[in-house]
């Protein structure tokens, strides 16, 4: 069945609150990368439309075929916040269970934006701690000294970083955490989500985009990019969109 992360889940702890402490060492990259897929709940949450849960289901199951370690399912909020999460039980009763794949659900989340709000949800039983540039205005240098301060309170092999692309840093941001020891890194299909608290925020950063960076530096996923593009193609046809990924956009050309 789905897994419920202890505690308070995979929290986001604001980029530029966090106080900035500089350093130059610079670890070698993994050799392996776990990749969370955030589309079908991140990325959906916000769109005004309801998805039918069908396709929902079908969404998480293609991402799944594709060789995604981590779907992040769906969430249990209020109905009246958030409709588009309102199916979670049918969601959860209806997508296929993997073998080796966690379904995590996101639950109601506690607002903190110090180092020391980090270092809390790890002492409570969070087993990871996910640093999120939710509004995207994040760049290398600012992810660099936000590493730096919460590595003092949480070991690395803990945190876990969640980029948008507002300002097209997602991707740098996220190279410079892998380069800090971070093997764990959120992602949408398609780069789906946003936040709707910021002007003129886009979307998360494309998992199609960023599976293609890490084999193209030789880091192992264990994603299959085909099926991924095909996960990330059946979804804009459902809400009638272009897809935000620079991979797949490249790939329609060819």
């Amino acid at each position: 069945m789905a897994t419920v992360r202890k505690a308070l889940p995979r929290r986001l702890v604001g980029l530029a609150s966090l106080r900035a402490v500089s350093t130059s060492a610079m670890g070698t990259l993994p050799k392996r990368v776990k990749i969370v897929e955030v589309g079908p709940r991140d990325g959906l949450q916000n769109e005004k439309n309801i998805v039918p849960t069908p396709l929902k289901i079908k969404l998480i199951d293609m991402l799944s075929e594709a060789g995604l370690p981590v779907v992040e399912a769906t969430s249990f909020v209020s109905p009246k916040w958030v409709p588009q999460m309102a199916d979670h039980t049918e969601v959860l009763k209806g997508i296929q269970k993997f073998p080796g794949i966690n379904y995590p659900v996101l639950t109601p989340n506690l607002k903190g934006f110090e180092a020391a709000v980090a270092k809390k949800l790890y002492s409570m039983g969070c087993y990871e701690v996910s640093l999120g540039d939710t509004i995207g205005v994040g760049t290398p240098g600012s992810m660099r000294d936000v590493l730096s301060a919460v590595m003092h309170e949480v070991p690395v092999s803990a945190l876990a970083v969640h980029c948008h692309d507002t300002y097209g840093q997602a991707l740098a941001n996220t190279l410079m955490a892998l380069q800090m020891g971070v093997n764990v890194v959120d992602s949408s299909v398609a780069g789906l989500g946003g936040c709707p608290y910021a002007q003129g925020a886009s979307g998360n950063l494309a998992t199609e985009d960023l599976v293609y960076m890490l084999t193209g530096l030789g880091i192992h996923t264990g994603v299959n990019l085909q099926k991924l593009l095909e996960a990330g193609d059946f979804i804009c046809q459902v809400l009638n969109r272009k897809t935000s990924s620079k991979v797949a956009q490249a790939s329609c050309k060819l």
